[in-house]
């Protein structure tokens, strides 16, 4: 039997599944699909977060951040050493993501330096973007390491029969 395909959860995906509906139709839509497809194909793959997803997700609201870590309290941790902190510095000081939001370029950082698979989030500004995701692949490759695909969780569904 293969393995299952392996998913980085970035912090906004704990963030959707757990918060109240937003009044926002965008972020409402966001929250209900991720919920879809936490629940319809979270089966199929094998999830990993990192200690940056374990502190964004504690900060704010105690009771919000007890729904979030709840979440993720059977995941695996993979460890942010000095590797990839050494990448996302790179990332950094290559201009694609901002100082100001340098732990968005850890979260990429993690996902690369263990080969994951996937590295799902709904962070569109600086991490599933594709006006700089062909940037960060040149740089991970040019380190002897493969981005994985960023996606969010509607371009994962995939050919499972969903009907949203």
């Amino acid at each position: 039997m293969a393995e299952k395909p392996t998913i980085y959860l970035e912090t906004t995906i704990p963030s959707f599944l757990t918060a109240r509906l937003s009044g926002d139709l965008i972020a409402a839509g966001r929250q209900l699909l991720t919920r879809q497809w936490w629940d319809g194909c979270r089966g199929k793959y094998e999830f990993f977060v990192s200690q940056y997803v374990l502190d964004e997700v504690a900060q704010g609201d105690a009771v919000a951040a007890a729904q979030r870590l709840e979440v993720l309290k059977d995941i695996d941790i993979l460890k942010v050493d000095s590797e990839v902190v050494r990448l996302a510095r790179r990332i950094v000081e290559a201009g694609l993501i901002p100082p100001k939001a340098s732990t968005d370029a850890g979260h990429i950082a993690v996902a690369s330096r263990y080969g994951l698979d996937f590295l799902l989030t709904w962070n569109c500004a600086h991490i599933a973007n594709a006006e700089i995701s062909k940037r960060i692949r040149a740089i991970m490759a040019a380190e002897g390491y493969e981005l994985p695909e960023i996606c969010t969780p509607e371009e994962l569904f995939g050919g499972d029969g969903y009907e949203g």
